[in-house]
């Protein structure tokens, strides 16, 4: 069924009401966190280390229903992103702030790369973090 058609009449599910971790590994910490905290403006909410053999930092704004988990394992290749379709996607309405974002995330030495779905280079910026994964500043609304 396409989502135009869904029906949205009943009530929300208990998950509606939860809390998103999106988890993901990378080969070094450190290398990805400028992305994050600079470009980004992300505050590292807590960390932890040698927990089962791995090492990890939780990253995202403090009250936001959502964050990153990046973790590291010894031994392991946490490769980079599958595609280039892989995507976080932050809708920012106002465009002087989605301006101060885009600019931001220059500063910080992350220029834009062209999106591989050309709709997101209409309205948004594309990014991508040194471990190939990418992130969108939508300038727009989310009305759904």
């Amino acid at each position: 069924m396409p989502p135009s058609s869904v029906s949205i009449s009943s009530p929300a599910p208990p998950i509606s009401k939860s809390h998103l971790r999106i988890a993901r590994p990378t080969n070094d910490i450190s290398a990805i966190l400028p992305f994050y905290t600079e470009g980004l403006g992300f505050t590292i909410l807590s960390s932890f280390t040698a927990h089962a053999g791995f090492d990890g930092v939780m990253l995202g704004h403090p009250g936001a229903p959502y964050h990153l988990e990046i973790t590291t394992k010894d031994g392991h290749d946490a490769g980079r992103a599958p595609t280039q379709d892989n995507l976080l996607v932050f809708y920012i309405p106002d465009e002087t702030e989605w301006k101060e974002a885009v600019t931001r995330m220059k500063k910080a030495g992350f220029g834009a790369v062209t999106s591989f779905n050309p709709y997101w280079d209409v309205q948004g910026k594309t990014f991508e973090d040194p471990d190939g994964w990418r992130m969108v500043l939508q300038n727009a609304a989310w009305d759904i």
